[in-house]
């Protein structure tokens, strides 16, 4: 009780400095806690989402950008393939679905991707759940009519019975905009899957679309597929990718998409340098902080050792309030975490329509705190070393 009251005594003394340095120690700590969190969550969620397919057939290129362009709707179509590649996949008994979309037009910068209306009623993107219009109903084949994801929704302010014009191309140009008329028929029920952010139109609607090609009016962009057994993705990559040289099957899209994260993993690192740099420097304005206030507490110290508080105990009481500074840090750190990653998980839902878990469970939410308390608390050896050496008798002349 003598060490804690020495400590909480001191800490009230030195309210401003103890501030501002418990700052530094919340915002460095919120930096790493948001620094793993974000970067684990963003890797599991764009490897482990669950979109209802497991492979995507295209046009002859790179995986990643196929499955990047049709199942995340990030990137430009690498080509387009015949309606007869449609058909054959189709067909194929390893297959369980195989869903043909087109894509080339947006609304306000809003993907439009058009496709068939079994995406409703065959494609589960999680078990028991399908793509289900929550209000109105499916658009029919045929007509111009378009169903909208909830987030785009939302965003676009559509509700069903709106009409909008289509515009030419996946960038947003004003210039650019179609002569047809669509009608909201229905609104996406949230699936927390890339399908929030796309408007959802007929097939023949991107193709027959007045401006387009007429001559690959009956072509499309990709083919979704799901399989009725992962060892079939074997098959049809030997097929596709080994055999043939026309078109692209990537499969399985966890493993298309954990290529990108390989690709930026040295970005991974050079972030995490940087947050646990600021880490350290953090818990070093620790010890500048109660270092450069030893000259003012030499003569409390002394009093105290005067009263019979031996050396130990004034040694431990430095290095304790070096370690409840950071732990007033690191309790300030957790609220500044949860706002770095609600705004990185809105920005990412924006622009990918993948959901990040702010309050997701995740080791460094325990390791970091402990971490940065054990490196304050060392820090504090320092300046406890010379509070512990302090002399008794030359500290306890009086001031003139």
């Amino acid at each position: 009780m003598t060490i804690l009251h020495i400590v909480l005594r001191s800490l009230r003394q030195h309210a401003l400095s103890t501030g501002i340095t418990a700052a530094s120690i919340a915002l460095a700590g919120g930096l790493v806690l948001a620094v793993w969190t974000v970067k684990d969550q963003a890797r599991a969620a764009f490897t482990q989402m669950q979109s209802g397919f497991d492979a995507v057939l295209g046009a002859r290129g790179a995986q990643l950008q196929l499955t990047l362009n049709a199942i995340f709707h990030l990137e430009a179509s690498p080509g387009n393939l015949a309606w007869i590649d449609y058909l054959q996949i189709k067909t194929n008994p390893a297959v369980a679905v195989a869903l043909p979309i087109s894509v080339g037009d947006n609304y306000q910068g809003w993907r439009l991707v058009g496709t068939l209306t079994n995406f409703f009623t065959e494609v589960e993107y999680a078990h028991g759940r399908k793509y289900r219009v929550a209000q109105g109903g499916p658009f029919l084949a045929g007509h111009m009519e378009a169903v909208v994801g909830s987030f785009a929704a939302r965003k676009l302010g559509l509700k069903v019975g709106d009409t909008f014009h289509p515009y030419h191309g996946l960038i947003f140009d004003e210039k650019q905009q179609h002569a047809e008329t669509y009608v909201v028929t229905g609104i996406l029920e949230p699936s927390n899957t890339p399908a929030d952010r796309v408007i959802w139109i007929p097939l023949e609607g991107i193709q027959n679309m007045k401006g387009h090609d007429a001559k690959a009016a009956a072509d499309i962009s990709a083919v979704l597929v799901k399989l009725r057994a992962a060892a079939a993705g074997r098959q049809l990559d030997l097929l596709y990718n080994k055999q043939g040289t026309r078109l692209t099957f990537a499969w399985p899209v966890a493993a298309v998409m954990a290529q990108l994260f390989d690709k930026i993993a040295w970005f991974d690192r050079v972030l995490e340098l940087v947050a646990v740099l600021v880490a350290l420097v953090a818990t070093g304005s620790v010890l500048a902080s109660i270092y450069n206030s030893m000259n003012e507490r030499r003569r409390d110290i002394a009093i105290l050792r005067a009263l019979g508080a031996p050396a130990r105990t004034i040694f431990c009481s430095v290095v304790l309030e070096s370690a409840a500074i950071a732990l007033i840090g690191m309790t300030v750190a957790f609220v500044v975490y949860a706002g770095v990653v609600a705004g990185v998980a809105a920005v990412m839902r924006a622009q990918t329509g993948v959901v990040l878990e702010p309050l997701a469970w995740h080791p460094v939410l325990v390791l970091a705190p402990v971490a940065m308390i054990g490196f304050s608390a060392l820090a504090g050896v320092v300046p406890a070393v010379k509070a512990y050496r302090t002399p008794v008798a030359d500290n306890l002349v009086p001031m003139s």
